[in-house]
């Protein structure tokens, strides 16, 4: 996955995406939507309902728009920041933070992504699953804090589908707001892959929620 570029993949139920920063510096936007109707996607502000967590762990699901488990984290090598509050960068954030013409961008690439595999979503999604971001609640319990990734050189996610489902992700071309490691705030390359290691000893829904299995 280029840097500032994105890239989408089929992922079968039960399968498994696993992302990796490859430099340990690069923040990634990802996406989800049920294979079979575009209409149905993976949904921050459902999630957090879900989970009751602002930042998911190991064994917690993302669900839809329809309240349905659509990915669950199997496995995080990383240091577990992540990011569920903040909106993907778009074309009208750039505009706001001063750049003239135009600036590569995560709602964009999403869209390019999913346009390789020919497929459109049906609306514009702006709250995305900003994986290896670190955005920070600060002691008040209501400001947020950006800061650089802490990520370290192949640290990774794991991703089950817990439905047929397409994955879009974007490595961030954000080079204006600290949020990339390293002193120069630059975009760099990540990778994923869908592996076959058995993950089947994480449960699908959070555990403080047994009704639901």
């Amino acid at each position: 996955m280029p840097a500032g570029h994105g890239r989408a993949l089929h992922l079968a139920a039960g399968r498994t995406v696993r992302l990796v920063n490859t430099h340990g510096t690069q923040v990634v936007d990802c996406w989800a939507w049920n294979a079979a109707d575009l209409a149905e996607h993976m949904s921050m502000e459902a999630s957090r309902v879900w989970t009751q967590r602002l930042n998911p762990l190991v064994g917690d699901s993302f669900v839809t728009t329809r309240r349905r488990p659509i990915l669950t984290v199997v496995e995080d090598t990383s240091p577990g920041v992540h990011d569920t509050f903040m909106a993907a960068c778009d074309c009208h954030r750039y505009r706001v933070l001063g750049v003239e013409g135009y600036h590569r961008n995560c709602l964009d690439n999403m869209y390019e992504g999913l346009a390789e595999l020919g497929l459109e979503p049906p609306v514009p999604i702006l709250a995305s699953f900003n994986v290896f971001m670190n955005i920070a609640v600060q002691p008040d319990g209501r400001t947020l804090l950006t800061g650089p990734t802490p990520c370290r050189p192949g640290d990774s996610i794991s991703l089950r589908a817990e439905m047929d489902c397409v994955v879009a992700f974007s490595a961030c071309p954000q080079d204006i707001v600290p949020i990339q490691g390293g002193a120069a705030n630059t975009p760099r390359d990540a990778h994923f892959e869908v592996i076959d290691a058995d993950f089947s000893s994480v449960p699908a829904f959070p555990a403080w929620v047994p009704a639901r299995r």
